[in-house]
């Protein structure tokens, strides 16, 4: 009973882990709009556009709004260079629906991995588990894999962020329709890789603080469950000094 209990501390733990990896992605992407703005000044996006921000940032809201399936189709009239036309081409529009695809599968693991964490929950209450130990312990450990797992990202990124971005697009994508000109194609120069880097730096940081602040619940409920336990005398039946 007790392995299992612990088995099912480890999977309430790591679809925690799961639901605030996915939930810093998102975070990062549509809480503060004001973050692609500054994106576009940073790398002058508008100058390589020949585009007004306000137009920018207008296709953005859409593109953005069709990744988590708000709009039907991919396809966006604005000024560019001059003259009103389709933002995105036929390229784009593949390459963004299986985009799409990942991020709404994404959202669809959350939830799975919600139901996992609410099922192990309710198994180990009904089994009247000692929970401030087998969840403090078990997401210390998760943590620490996690913690290996990336860091070792954080190398890669650091030296080559090129390489771990290219290795991204061979996994996930069976095609080579990710690859754009920038000559020809308008969606790449208003993502330059530069804005790619500064987002996964942005994400990682959320997921990062999120995964220290369970870190420090965790290391707080051992320390308030090892106070409890040793308040508590079972051979003299003593309880904070006094006789019960």
């Amino acid at each position: 009973m007790k392995k299992l209990q612990w088995i099912f501390g480890v999977a309430a733990s790591l679809a925690a882990v799961l639901i605030l990896l996915i939930t810093s992605f998102q975070a990062a992407m549509y809480l503060d709009f004001d973050v692609y703005r500054k994106e576009y000044e940073k790398y002058e996006v508008l100058d390589d556009l020949e585009m007004e921000m306000d137009d920018v940032m207008y296709v953005t809201h859409e593109m953005m709004a069709y990744l988590k399936g708000d709009r039907p189709r991919l396809s966006v009239v604005t000024t560019v260079e001059g003259v009103e036309q389709d933002f995105f081409n036929e390229q784009d529009r593949f390459h963004m629906d299986e985009v799409q695809g990942l991020f709404l599968g994404g959202l669809a693991i959350r939830r799975m991995a919600a139901v996992v964490l609410a099922v192990s929950l309710l198994i180990l209450l009904a089994w009247k588990a000692d929970l401030k130990k087998i969840l403090a312990g078990s997401y210390q450990v998760t943590v620490g894999i996690s913690g290996v797992l990336i860091l070792l990202l954080g190398i890669g990124i650091s030296r080559n962020f090129n390489a771990v971005f290219t290795k991204f697009h061979e996994i996930f994508f069976d095609n080579d329709l990710w690859l754009f000109d920038p000559a020809e194609d308008y969606m790449i120069r208003m993502l330059p890789e530069g804005l790619f880097f500064d987002m996964v730096i942005r994400i990682g940081a959320l997921f990062l603080g999120g995964l220290l602040i369970l870190f420090i619940c965790s290391i707080l409920a051992g320390k308030k469950r090892a106070g409890e336990t040793d308040s508590f005398d079972p051979l003299t039946q003593r309880q904070g000094g006094e006789l019960k």
